[in-house]
């Protein structure tokens, strides 16, 4: 072997040495970033905003995975959790899902029954109710001929909200039986009602002028005296 040959051994050992120490060296920034930044877990983000006290699903949010160690101890990483599940609050798009976000749906106690109607936006108390909220139903009633009174009743007191659904444009005709609301837009709103309350609200939402609701302060355990429960105009008089 001659001199330019053992340069060329001696060059290629050196490069072979010099490739090692790199691998090693980026093995080595590898494993120091491991280390700081730890092992990475699955965690939601949310696509776009949530209004507060919405029923949550899946396809509302998508999956992404970062470091577990940036992740607080309340961020939702299943989203077998969002099941039967409203949001608390509002829920910005990009946002990282928390469990502190979300809350149980309100349910039905034993001998309830769900039951929804239309209520015109304008007049009852919209934007202000929410599921879980406590309200005084009334409706008001046409006399039925010239010797009888308008009236105005207590359908129902302290009826219990489980769902508020989103404001609706009404089409002609569509605002009550026989039509005779002028509202053109409303929310559906669901309650948690026994049999004879479903039945009186029923019947309010298919032969009163107007159904309104009236929001019940948080905690308050009054009831409407019987006495309250109907007026008519010239009991002022």
């Amino acid at each position: 072997m001659n001199s330019r040959q053992r340069r060329g051994v001696i060059l290629l050992v050196l490069s072979a040495l010099c490739a090692v120490g790199a691998f090693a060296g980026v093995l080595s920034v590898i494993h120091d970033v491991d280390s700081k930044v730890g092992p990475e877990v699955t965690a939601y983000r949310v696509k776009g905003d949530i209004a507060r006290y919405k029923e949550l699903s899946a396809d509302q949010f998508e999956k992404v995975s970062m470091p577990e160690r940036w992740l607080s101890s309340t961020a939702v990483t299943h989203l077998s959790e969002i099941r039967g599940k409203i949001a608390v609050t509002k829920l910005e798009k990009g946002s990282l899902l928390q469990a502190d976000m979300i809350v149980d749906r309100p349910a039905l106690e034993a001998g309830q029954q769900e039951i929804a109607i239309m209520i015109d936006a304008a007049t009852g108390v919209a934007g202000k109710i929410d599921p879980g909220a406590r309200v005084n139903i009334y409706a008001t009633f046409e006399a039925a001929n010239d010797k009888a009174k308008d009236q105005s009743k207590v359908i129902v007191a302290h009826a219990r909200v489980i769902d508020v659904g989103k404001l609706t444009a009404l089409e002609p005709g569509q605002s009550s039986a026989d039509r005779r609301r002028t509202a053109t837009e409303a929310v559906p709103i669901t309650f948690a009602l026994d049999t004879a309350d479903a039945q009186r609200v029923a019947y309010a939402e298919s032969f009163a002028t107007h159904v309104r609701l009236a929001l019940v302060a948080g905690g308050s355990a009054t009831t409407v005296a019987p006495g309250d429960r109907t007026y008519t105009l010239d009991e002022d008089k």
